[in-house]
């Protein structure tokens, strides 16, 4: 909607969608939301917000990086539609099973998927956000879908490789006539009339110029307009000088006088440097755009993964069915040498299934009856039957392409450092090749303004800003999508930063240095009940209960084949433990503490418990209407990569310290066994925070490495949260840096890639920042009073566009760094 002048505030605001500053009295797009106006600087920013407003506003919970992924992932979009079938006649009906519609009685059709909107995005400004390609307003770069598809083909680059190569051969051939006598020592004036050769230059090189450069002066254009001047803005004013120049020297040469003439008295053309820059330039775009592409080859390797199939179970007969319409709940079979086709849980059957292509880890996992797979791995010689939990984005594989998508358009720390350096960088050099031009021109040997002419348009093209642009954007994308191979996803390029600084580790014991599968290994009754009833006492009372100390005693009671009871008037205490009604009995579980707060003696069996805590255990007393009836010891196995990751850590000068709730007594025997010096026991999930915040304030850089859940606030607080996860359960909304495998073996692989992606960024920055201060002394002619050298605007093009290459090369290299 157009907003009306009258009813503007008059200070400028910020775009919320792409960050452009826009002035609210000559706003053409508006749109009022929750009672306060947005203002936009352009239709498709407007029409992207009134989709999505949510996205792009600052609420708690969101974070200034990622906003839009931390909502869907939270908040799953609605389905395409509500159901299997439509009629055709009226659209507003639709099914589960196919049948005929209620209102018309025609035959309902299978519904089609509501077509997915695409948005661009630029690489280099994540906050340009577009509903159409194009170019960025603010570098002009050309806008690449926001999320990675399988499909590689980039129109950007098939329009950019016709056009070079059609200016290829016109540049050829223009070459070949303007210096035919350096070629042949034969004169082109010798065969043609020396007046023809400017206007057969000028036929060659107008379309070049003009048709293969018609982006570049567009680009250019539009950063005068957007007051955002770029690479588009140098090459613009460069390509247009020489051409201009030219066109006018050669319908209206008497217009010059001695001073812009050679020695025979002919006024130059520069035609063949302006198509030749032009060439140049279209060459390093295709040779970028081609580089960019493979950034992406990570993503697009696991978007290949999922198969196109899924054989499905349904009314006592087998059929293969389109992944796509797969829904949940359906029952699917998957043969020896299959991918699984979605997430789900195993029914029937068992089998070892590959998971390397997520976790990173090559050794098959087994997986028997309700066990999760995840879709896109591959199973081996087994045969199982699996029942689908997740299908479409809300699969595992679809939320790490999601997720590492958005990440590799965040922005580093660091490169706010070339953001700074950009924003001066091109006016500076502007006026650089002005001073140029005035220096030759008014010093310069003759003829002057030819010199003035060539020397300031080579300063203009060599200039170019886009190595210095693309030095972090490209080295991030390319190191995420290979930490997305070995399962290490980064919410954000900021965690990516910070993640080498970390010189603290605090860990949660259970599920991350455990495997966080405890299991019962002690029973002891006093007074009434035998170790059975005890058992199946404690389980019909955890039933209640999602803890993980829960989940051990309910397995241990069906092994026995106990019949459990209904739990009544349940309550729970964070970090306490439970209680409720059983059997007419009241019935505690908990922690030695929280039944001492209850009212219930444990000294009874006070000595045994910390003997069981000295073995590593972990003690649950029980009592029956408040009398100690005894108590449960439960052991959690310390996962195998656990004690070579902390070695690993040690040495690298990282200070670890295990944080758990257990006692005292089982902190102390877990960190004897894995040579951890610090720990702090009974310590409620509210308070780990503290812990964090503590070590801050010690000037600590600390991560935090936690199941994603019960340690969310610590999390949240760490400078790098790192969320551990297995399989489907992985906690995605949870941390800085999430581990599909979830083990500690994982945080090692995550620090080892920020520390190759942080090094390459270095790499780049330095080699851009050398690049341009050397390159622009040389074009503006600093070396030709002492070696005569001077600068052709052609090698500078060269060198402009195979800088930008190079960066992008060597950020290639971090698809094969060892994590």
């Amino acid at each position: 909607m157009k907003a009306e002048p009258a009813e503007l505030a008059a200070a400028p605001v910020k775009d919320p969608v792409c960050g452009m500053t826009v002035n609210p009295a000559t706003a053409k797009y508006a749109w009022n939301y929750e009672n306060k106006d947005y203002y936009f600087c352009a239709a498709s920013c407007l029409e992207t917000f009134r989709s999505h407003p949510d996205r792009y506003l600052e609420r708690p919970g969101n974070v200034s990086s990622g906003r839009a992924f931390d909502v869907a992932l939270i908040h799953p979009a609605p389905k395409d539609n509500v159901g299997d079938y439509v009629c055709p006649m009226c659209p507003e009906v639709h099914a589960s099973k196919p049948g005929a519609c209620p209102s018309c009685g025609m035959s309902l059709d299978r519904a089609m998927p509501a077509p997915t909107r695409v948005e661009y995005t630029c690489p280099m400004h994540p906050q340009i956000v577009r509903t159409a390609p194009g170019f960025c307003p603010i570098c002009g770069m050309a806008l690449e879908p926001r999320t990675i598809t399988a499909d590689d083909e980039n129109p950007e680059l098939r329009v950019m490789t016709r056009r070079f190569w059609t200016s290829l051969v016109l540049t050829v051939l223009l070459f070949a006539i303007a210096m035919a006598d350096m070629f042949t020592g034969l004169p082109a004036a010798r065969v043609l009339p020396m007046q023809w050769l400017p206007w057969i230059e000028l036929l060659l090189a107008t379309p070049v110029v003009v048709w293969g450069g018609w982006p570049f002066f567009q680009r250019g254009w539009a950063s005068i307009v957007n007051r955002s001047t770029n690479m588009f803005t140098l090459i613009a004013m460069g390509v247009g000088a020489a051409y201009g120049y030219s066109l006018v020297a050669t319908i209206l040469p008497g217009v010059f006088s001695a001073t812009f003439r050679d020695m025979n008295g002919i006024v130059p053309v520069y035609f063949e440097a302006a198509a030749a820059i032009t060439t140049l330039v279209l060459l390093g775009q295709v040779l970028e755009l081609r580089a960019r592409s493979r950034t992406g080859q990570a993503i697009r390797a696991l978007l290949d993964l999922s198969p196109k199939t899924a054989r499905v179970l349904r009314d006592g007969r087998e059929e293969d069915i389109p992944l796509d319409q797969v829904k949940v709940g359906d029952r699917l079979r998957v043969r020896p040498g299959e991918k699984v086709p979605v997430d789900g849980v195993v029914l029937e059957g068992n089998s070892s299934v590959d998971e390397s292509m997520i976790t990173g880890e090559s050794m098959p996992v087994e997986k028997t009856l309700q066990s999760h797979v995840v879709g896109a791995t591959i199973n081996g010689t087994g045969s199982f039957v699996m029942r689908t939990e997740r299908v479409g984005s809300e699969t595992l594989l679809a939320q790490i392409v999601q997720m590492v998508g958005q990440a590799q358009r965040s922005r580093s720390p660091i490169q706010n450092l070339a953001d700074r350096v950009s924003a001066w960088f091109v006016p500076v050099v502007i006026g650089i090749a002005a001073l140029t031009f005035t220096a030759w021109g008014l010093l310069g040997p003759q003829p002057r303004f030819a010199h003035a002419l060539v020397n300031a348009v080579a300063v203009l093209i060599i200039a170019c800003p886009c190595a210095l642009g693309l030095a972090t954007p490209m080295a991030i994308t390319v190191g995420m999508g290979r930490g997305a191979s070995f399962g290490v996803l980064l919410r954000n390029a900021e965690a990516l930063e910070i993640l080498e600084k970390v010189d603290t580790l605090v860990v949660d014991k259970t599920g991350t240095l455990t495997e966080g599968k405890p299991k019962v290994v002690s029973i002891i009754a006093v007074n009434q009940p035998n170790e059975s009833d005890l058992l199946r006492l404690a389980a019909s009372l955890e039933r209640g209960s999602e803890h993980p100390l829960a989940a051990a005693i309910m397995a241990a009671a069906k092994s026995r084949s106990l019949v459990l009871s209904e739990a009544q008037n349940f309550t729970s205490a964070t970090g306490g433990g439970v209680a409720a009604v059983v059997d007419g009995k009241r019935v505690v579980a908990g922690t030695e503490k929280f039944l001492k707060d209850s009212g219930i003696p444990t000294e009874t069996l006070s000595e045994k418990a910390t003997e069981l805590r000295h073995l590593g255990q972990t003690v649950i007393f029980v009592a029956i209407d408040h009398n100690l009836a005894g108590a449960i010891g439960i052991a959690d196995p310390i996962k195998q990569s656990t004690s070579p990751a902390l070695r690993e850590l040690k040495e690298q000068g990282i200070r670890i310290l295990m944080v758990t709730g257990d006692s005292t007594t089982t902190a102390e025997a877990i960190a004897r066994e894995l040579g951890i010096e610090e720990y702090e026991a009974e310590v409620l999930p509210q308070n780990k925070a503290e812990i964090v915040k503590r070590l801050q304030a010690q000037g600590r850089t600390v991560a935090m490495a936690g199941d994603g859940i019960n340690d969310a606030p610590a999390l949240a607080q760490a400078d790098v949260g790192i969320a551990m996860g297995t399989g489907t359960d992985v906690a995605m909304e949870s941390g800085d840096v999430i581990l599909v495998k979830g083990d500690l073996a994982g945080i090692l692989r995550a620090r080892k890639l920020s520390q190759a992606t942080m090094r390459n960024i270095r790499q780049n920055l330095f080699f851009a920042f050398l690049y341009n201060s050397l390159g622009v002394p040389v074009a503006a002619g600093v070396l030709y009073p002492f070696f005569g050298l001077l600068l052709s605007p052609v090698l500078a093009a060269a060198a402009m566009s195979l800088s930008s290459v190079s960066v992008i090369a060597n950020s290639l290299r971090l698809r094969t760094v060892k994590l």
